[in-house]
């Protein structure tokens, strides 16, 4: 409806006597960023929303491939260690305690080390999953395939939004450009006349 109203008054505005210019300018500006806004930024957001989704999903099938859980023993609990939150959980609630552990890497080598186990109360030769890359050094756990096409979802709408916001700064910075050089031309106009203001027909 918007594009209809502006299509419209640039129609009427064509024939208009007391149409400038800079009117005429200011109204296909305002057309032009309308349809990008409408047309553009869901374009440019779907394309970034399909490469993040492509790029994303590739990195899910690599760190499935390459990362491994694996069944860790709690050797002891690590002195002076209280319990700690997590910060990778979705909740960021999760508490977990620093322990000394021992763990197979998937190539068949004896780790052992200190790391965070999901135990409240940790106990010798209690077992506990972790990741790890194929030689047992503990990685974070691989992207899941929801978390990345929510991801891919999000960057789309962050950049339809980015272009949208771009496309309307443009426009207001087009505008106030015409503005400041539609005053520039009135003052002109007003320094020519003022010399004979009030003599031409005014009979004095």
């Amino acid at each position: 409806m918007r594009a209809v109203r502006a299509i419209g008054g640039i129609w009427r505005w064509r024939h208009n006597p007391l149409c400038r210019t800079t009117d005429l300018v200011e109204a296909w500006v305002a057309l032009s960023a309308l349809v990008m806004i409408l047309v553009v930024a869901p374009v440019v957001g779907s394309v970034v929303g399909s490469v993040a989704q492509d790029v994303l999903q590739r990195s899910v099938r690599e760190q499935r491939q390459s990362r491994h859980e694996v069944v860790a023993t709690v050797v002891r609990k690590a002195q002076g260690s209280p319990l700690e939150v997590d910060p990778e959980t979705v909740t960021g609630r999760e508490t977990r305690t620093r322990v000394v552990a021992r763990w197979t890497a998937p190539d068949g080598t004896a780790q052992r080390g200190t790391l965070l186990a999901g135990l409240k109360s940790p106990h010798g030769g209690d077992h506990f999953a972790i990741w790890t890359d194929g030689h047992g050094a503990l990685v974070p756990r691989p992207l899941d395939s929801v978390t990345a096409t929510t991801h891919a979802v999000l960057a789309g709408f962050g950049a339809a939004l980015l272009t949208a916001g771009a496309c309307e700064v443009g426009r207001r910075l087009i505008v106030w450009r015409l503005v400041r050089r539609r005053y520039a031309r009135w003052d002109q106009a007003w320094d020519r006349a003022g010399p004979d203001w009030g003599r031409t027909g005014a009979g004095s």
